[in-house]
């Protein structure tokens, strides 16, 4: 099956995690993805420990860019700035995380760009996104998940927030950007004319909070944190520790399920007690955990196996590689294992390469864009590429 995205080429200026996140997608997807790098620092996600031995690169760094090449120019330079503008013929989508404004005062705003290649899809991935009063703001993951109200539905009601252990902003708005430019490509299509694509990391995390807010909505005021009905407001959803202090998940909200867990159990099956009073649900949570003590978490994943009782284990990331659900999700390249993209099965490449070193792919690049060997000297010679 062909990818669906071959033939798509993406410029990729962006560093850390949203851009490159988003480009990884498309790459997964058939997209060829040429990262662009300044020639000095570059992705500063490169030297972000661990690294990995052999590559001179972070794991991180590596799992975000494999299947890229690498083109070194220096945009503060008007002979990069130039090759960019020479280079965009050959691109149907250009992403980049610069703060807003920084490509406008390079001379590269989005009517340069346009004018260069016309049905440029252009995606500006920024914390607080390009207009509004936080446009200018500094911003990491956590700050944009606090003021999204994210981090204000999480941890316990007697506790503080609990700093999510994934970043949820800077991976949402990835896919969030994903989704706006294969839109844009889609109308490009039809009407010849690129479109500009401004995600914000907050407002894709705010999307997070969408049905919280249909039932603020609906009622004018929510449960305190922790005690709505998935945040564990009911025993029948959360998580226990098992007998060798490991976790298993139980879900059974509903009362087929909740009929079923009960069975494995051996406990008396009432379907009220899933609607029941707080100090009930206390309770029971109380009783199950004393329960799940009772076996090791692999001791409870295989009593409730093959049994729609929504109860499963908790897996240390060191497990996915070689659990059989997500055993296939994973390449191995250079003796590493990486996992792929949720969409990676839709079509996706079958043929992967290394992440690139900085500027690997500088010279092919440039050639492949008409330059001659003695203008990528002279760049060369400039300290406009590597």
């Amino acid at each position: 099956m062909t990818p669906p995205l071959q033939g798509v080429r993406v410029l990729d200026l962006s560093r850390l995690l949203p851009g490159p996140y988003c480009t990884l997608v498309l790459s997964d997807l058939g997209a060829s993805v040429d990262k662009l790098e300044d020639p000095h620092a570059g992705d500063y996600l490169r030297i972000f420990p661990p690294r990995l031995a052999g590559l001179g690169m972070s794991g991180k760094f590596a799992a975000l860019n494999r299947d890229k090449r690498s083109l070194c120019l220096d945009l503060k330079h008007e002979a990069g700035k130039a090759a960019l503008l020479r280079l965009l013929p050959r691109y149907d989508v250009l992403v980049e995380t610069f703060r807003p404004g920084v490509l406008d005062r390079l001379g590269l705003d989005t009517q340069a760009l346009h004018a260069a290649q016309p049905r440029l899809v252009i995606c500006a991935i920024s914390g607080y996104g390009t207009d509004g009063p936080y446009r200018d703001r500094a911003a990491h993951d956590l700050n944009t998940v606090g003021l999204a109200g994210v981090l204000g539905l999480a941890g316990p009601a007697d506790g503080d927030p609990a700093v999510p252990p994934v970043q949820l902003a800077d991976l949402g708005s990835g896919l969030v950007a994903a989704t706006g430019i294969l839109a844009a490509l889609f109308d490009a299509q039809r009407s010849g004319r690129g479109r500009r694509v401004d995600v914000s990391m907050c407002e894709s995390a705010f999307g997070f909070c969408v049905p919280v807010l249909g039932d603020l909505a609906a009622a004018g005021t929510l449960p305190p944190r922790g005690e709505e009905l998935l945040t564990g407001g009911t025993a029948a959803y959360g998580v226990y520790r098992t007998k060798d202090d490991r976790f298993v998940t139980v879900a059974p909200l509903e009362p087929k399920f909740w009929e079923a867990f009960c069975r494995v159990l051996g406990r008396p099956c009432d379907a009220s007690a899933l609607v029941a009073a707080p100090e009930e649900q206390a309770s029971m949570r109380a009783e199950l955990q004393a329960t799940f003590a009772q076996r090791t978490r692999d001791e409870w994943a295989l009593a409730f196996a093959g049994v729609d009782a929504c109860v499963e284990p908790v897996l240390a990331p060191e497990e996915l590689a070689t659990h059989p659900l997500h055993a296939a999700r994973f390449l191995e390249l250079d003796g590493a294992r990486y996992p792929k993209t949720a969409l990676a099965g839709v079509g996706a490449r079958t043929a992967h390469t290394s992440p690139p070193a900085q500027g690997a792919h500088s010279a092919r690049i440039l050639a492949e864009a008409g330059f001659s060997p003695g203008e990528v000297a002279a760049l060369q010679a400039a300290g406009v590429t590597r």
